[in-house]
């Protein structure tokens, strides 16, 4: 039997064993959906409202995404660190004021590393935070995302840690994003690294980075997309995968631990191939952006400020502390 065989019949055979508790396990929400006709598969409190912690990243991609497609930046483009991208906290590739590096690296960091100092630095290119959480808004609402209101570009939580003030959304919501993406953008080959370097040609000695998706390469065909954690928002998913013609998106929101996270997905995942009808057929995401594609008005780096009070940590990895040297600065 082939090995991709026998882990889908495993995976089948414990949901069957253990389903029973795993479906009492606690999560705030959760959706399954068919990615190539936007059919909702399985809901489970799929409106409810909830910090999504770092899968805000996922809009931040979109949202470059839509300035490169239309010329405003290029996957080229330099972006210069500035002292409020150095103080965000929480996971991060340190980045130092002064340091520049090309769009398309800081996605790699946004999407792989979970970077919260390299999300804040792409806002750059709509002219500052201010105006880039706006673009995330707007495109939120363009999507029908009717329970989501963004307030960063990363997913941190405020400083006073008020709900109200954070970045909100629900599996619903997120789950029309992720088929946005999955569709309409080249998502795919940013969220399926599961290892990389960041700065390679640019620092002394790159980061590595490993993407927090526990589920790129154990589950068959899973390539995306993003995963989130904070103490409020628990631990989320926003997972795709695809095997021949047919490709699911799941959405688990707000789980105690992300073991209890990832084997719901995983559960989710099998019963939405199982359930998605043989006529889906998911067409693909349409060709890559080019990075030499002519920018219309080029980005020029914002001149670095005086240093906010860093936002307190607490995302992607809290139960391990992992110390790292700053680069050098130049």
């Amino acid at each position: 039997m082939p090995v991709s065989r026998l882990r889908r019949l495993l995976v089948l055979v414990t949901v069957a064993l253990l389903g029973p508790a795993l479906a009492h396990a606690s999560y705030r929400g959760a959706i399954v959906m068919d990615a190539a006709t936007g059919a909702v598969i399985h809901e489970e409190n799929a409106d409810v409202v909830s910090p999504p912690a770092s899968v805000t990243k996922l809009m931040t991609f979109l949202v470059v995404h839509d300035l490169i497609a239309s010329g405003r930046a290029r996957f080229d483009t330099p972006v210069t660190a500035n002292a409020l991208d150095q103080s965000m906290g929480g996971t991060q590739v340190h980045l130092a004021a002064g340091e520049t590096f090309s769009v398309e690296e800081l996605l790699f960091a946004t999407l792989v590393e979970s970077a919260n100092d390299t999300a804040h630095a792409l806002t750059q290119l709509a002219g500052g935070r201010e105006a880039f959480v706006a673009l995330m808004n707007e495109r939120a609402r363009g999507l029908g995302m009717l329970n989501s209101t963004f307030r960063s570009p990363h997913g941190l939580p405020p400083k006073g840690r008020r709900r109200e003030d954070t970045d909100l959304s629900s599996p619903r919501d997120l789950a029309l994003l992720a088929r946005e993406l999955v569709s309409r953008t080249d998502v795919l080959r940013f969220s399926s690294q599961r290892v990389r370097p960041f700065g390679a040609g640019v620092r002394a000695q790159p980061l590595p980075m490993r993407n927090h998706n526990k589920l790129l390469g154990s589950v068959e065909g899973c390539d995306g997309l993003k995963t989130g954690y904070t103490a409020d928002a628990g631990f989320c998913l926003v997972a795709t995968a695809q095997r021949g013609s047919k490709r699911v998106i799941v959405v688990v929101m707000g789980s105690p631990d992300s073991k209890t996270r990832d084997a719901h997905v995983r559960r989710f995942i099998e019963e939405g191939f199982a359930k998605i009808p043989a006529s889906s057929v998911f067409a693909g995401a349409p060709t890559p952006l080019s990075p030499l594609a002519p920018a219309a008005t080029p980005v020029s780096p914002v001149t670095p400020v005086s240093p906010v009070a860093p936002v307190r940590s607490g995302e992607e990895t809290p139960p391990t502390v992992e110390f790292r040297l700053p680069p050098p600065r130049r």
